[in-house]
């Protein structure tokens, strides 16, 4: 049987117990309140916090990206809602993964890390120093030196004789899909160059935002509509003439944000049109005539993988930011953050999903994955993804009585690392611990079809 007819069945089998929240969009009181449900579910699938687990990691099935995800709305979750509630063990998450080499490169993820799951965990500290997220202890790291020495490392790792420039997917050569340039890591690039040159003034960042921008659009993955590509393989001698023309929230939303945040930095045309073009194509692709946000590429057949599921609360919160930085955009983009939290809101009423972690928050408030007008729209599928996607989709909501993102010279707190990092990439892979289930945002999709398809091949050719 489908997982897709299990999870429909299950879900009307639970819906004789649906509790469900309520919401009013138009009380800030009630938005909290529901906000605080969700992350409250949210919060326990986290094991890190477990006496004998790691913090900063998440189940299996869930990849150490995720996690970074997590945290990020986590901090994005306080500094809207003003709940302190989970803000010890996102320090202790960050610090912790952060390793002690200050880079997030931790030894039990390295081997099998990418580009892009690297990215994730350092937006999350990106949002925590332009937020003022209450910092570490002195002697920890620090966000802002996290970031730093992130982006040097970006730095080193960009390619300029395979493709004329970019990043590849992975760091290192023995994992699938080194040979793949794809726009969510140089799209995490992008993101904290932009955001560093907001926050630091220094022109190497915005230099450097600017020109991974334009490799972008040189490589066919930006496009003159501004629709946004996943990647471009390299090829033999090292150009990249194939383009992969799927389009992901996800993708729209980072380069989305980092263009704002270009805009916010220099006032220029140039940024403000980028920004309102990129806008316009990601509403036009990933939100439904009814204004609500999905994932156009997979939702609709209900093909979404656990990766997947989580995209559209990324793309949220950073319309939400978008919408601080350029505040000419915000009369546009509330109206879709708002559609989206009411149909959210209405598949928050379930149990759990069969086969997944158990949903231990409040019975009745599990939140599903498609949202529709539907008042009984739980779609029996739940996990972590799906509980951030409503809970950015509700938060959001409160972005007006919210204070934009600090520089800084305005206010913000967080210091450099002077020996955070050290932008190099001499960690030595091959002395870490065996990878673990959870490493990774895609590469071990990619292993475990080839493998498959060589197990079938070998099974048919004895038969």
């Amino acid at each position: 049987m489908k997982k897709g007819i299990v999870a429909t069945l299950f879900a009307a089998a639970v819906r004789c117990a649906v509790t469900g929240i309520s919401l009013n969009l138009d009380d800030d009181a009630s938005i909290k309140s529901a906000a605080s449900t969700i992350a409250y579910g949210l919060m326990k699938y986290y094991t890190g916090n477990n006496t004998g687990d790691v913090p900063g990691n998440l189940p299996d099935p869930y990849y150490w990206w995720e996690a970074g995800g997590m945290f990020g709305t986590l901090v994005d979750y306080w500094a809207f809602s003003g709940d302190k509630t989970y803000n010890n063990q996102t320090i202790q998450a960050i610090v912790h993964q952060a390793a002690d080499s200050r880079d997030f490169m931790p030894t039990n993820q390295t081997r099998a890390e990418g580009n892009d799951d690297q990215g994730f965990w350092v937006m999350t500290a990106m949002s925590a120093a332009e937020n003022k997220f209450p910092d570490p202890p002195a002697d920890q790291a620090q966000y802002l030196g996290l970031v730093q020495s992130v982006f040097a490392q970006y730095v080193s790792r960009w390619e300029e004789h395979d493709c004329g420039g970019g990043m590849r997917w992975q760091i290192f050569p023995f994992n699938n899909g080194f040979d793949y340039k794809n726009s969510i890591s140089n799209g995490c690039f992008f993101n904290i160059a932009a955001r560093l040159a907001r926050y630091t003034g220094n022109t190497t960042y915005s230099d450097w935002a600017s020109k991974i921008f334009e490799w972008e659009e040189k490589a066919g993955l930006i496009q003159k509509n501004y629709s946004i590509f996943d990647g471009t393989w390299i090829e033999t001698g090292g150009g990249c003439p194939r383009t992969n023309p799927t389009r992901w929230s996800y993708n729209a939303g980072v380069f989305l944000h980092g263009a704002a945040a270009m805009y916010n930095h220099s006032g220029s045309d140039l940024w403000k049109g980028r920004t309102d073009g990129i806008l316009d194509m990601a509403l036009k692709t990933f939100a439904r005539p009814d204004k609500v946000v999905w994932e156009q590429h997979c939702e609709a057949s209900a093909m979404c993988n656990l990766n997947e599921q989580s995209y559209k609360g990324y793309f949220l919160r950073w319309l939400a930011a978008t919408s601080k930085l350029a505040p000419h955009t915000a009369g546009t983009i509330r109206p879709f953050v708002r559609a989206s939290a009411e149909a959210a809101i209405k598949a928050c009423s379930g149990t759990g999903s069969p086969g997944m972690p158990p949903f231990r928050g409040k019975e009745g408030t599990a939140c599903g994955f498609t949202w529709t007008a539907n008042e009984t729209a739980f779609d029996g599928i739940t996990g972590v993804g799906e509980q951030m996607n409503a809970l950015s989709a509700v938060m959001c909501n409160l972005l007006d009585g919210a204070a934009g993102p600090v520089t800084n010279s305005t206010g913000g707190t967080s210091n450099r690392n002077p020996g955070g990092g050290g932008g190099t990439t001499d960690h030595d892979p091959t002395a870490e611990t065996p990878i673990v289930a959870g490493d990774r945002v895609g590469a071990g999709f990619v292993t475990a079809i080839v493998l498959c398809s060589l197990i079938a091949a070998a099974l048919f050719v004895m038969r």
